[in-house]
């Protein structure tokens, strides 16, 4: 897959590629991830970007002449059917369904932002949507772009070096992940799950279940409202909230 960001700190980007699981995917060849920086397009000797905002206010605003070129000439890199998406705290919620979906595209131009904002033009005419990745507000679009790229580059085939490791990571299935435990067995007088020691893999399967719904249950109760549960799934959060004396869901569905 082919990832291109419009930034105005490339080597932010670049930097990124230099370690972890997306620097090893790029360099076996299973991703590519270029920049492209609007300075090298600003008109001006002094490469301009940004400019005041009309009807005043603080801050300035990202200029349209050299940030549409630089999305231009990123684009004309990229296959077809890549689409241009700028991080933004207007935008809609990153998640892990829209990971799952990226992953499925040739590739993908993000568009850093910076300063206060993006002239909305730029927005109205050459972006096909606008995420955020969460209510906060940062310093530039840098961070959102690479957990975009992160989050997705995931979900590529061969860059995990076990592909199962994706699909277990939380909110794959609309859950949070259970509790990992390894070696030693008993550390600070407290000892791995006498379940994980036994090798029964049904009872295993059963207790991460659980587990999952129930921390779930307590620290993202919305997720497993939107999640229609099946008898077993009911059945272990009951088991959960009983046996950590949390108060059970009334009605899920």
């Amino acid at each position: 897959m082919h990832f291109e960001v419009v930034t105005l700190f490339p080597e932010f980007i670049r930097a990124y590629l230099e370690a972890g699981v997306v620097g090893r995917a790029a360099i076996r060849g299973l991703l590519q991830v270029g920049t492209e920086d609007p300075r090298t397009h600003a008109a001006d000797v002094h490469r301009t970007v940004d400019d005041r905002p009309y009807g005043g206010g603080p801050g300035m605003v990202m200029k349209p002449e050299p940030l549409a070129a630089a999305i231009g000439a990123a684009a004309a890199r990229l296959p077809a059917g890549s689409p241009v998406v700028a991080l933004s705290a207007q935008g809609r919620p990153f998640d892990q369904r829209r990971a799952r979906e990226f992953s499925r595209l040739p590739g993908l131009l993000l568009v850093a932002g910076r300063y206060e904002g993006v002239d909305q033009r730029v927005l109205d005419s050459l972006v096909d949507e606008e995420l955020s990745v969460g209510d906060y507000v940062l310093s530039g679009g840098e961070l959102p772009a690479l957990v975009v790229i992160d989050a997705v580059a995931r979900l590529l085939p061969g860059v995990l070096g076990d592909a199962d490791s994706a699909v277990q990571d939380s909110f794959s299935d609309g859950l949070l992940d259970w509790p990992h435990y390894t070696r030693p067995e008993d550390w600070a007088g407290m000892p791995v799950p006498a379940v994980l020691l036994g090798g029964h893999h049904e009872s295993i399967r059963r207790w991460r279940l659980k587990q999952a719904l129930g921390r779930t249950w307590q620290g993202r109760p919305a997720l497993l409202r939107q999640r229609r549960l099946n008898d077993e799934e009911r059945g272990l959060l009951e088991e959960y909230c009983a046996e950590a004396g949390v108060e059970p869901p009334h009605r899920l569905d």
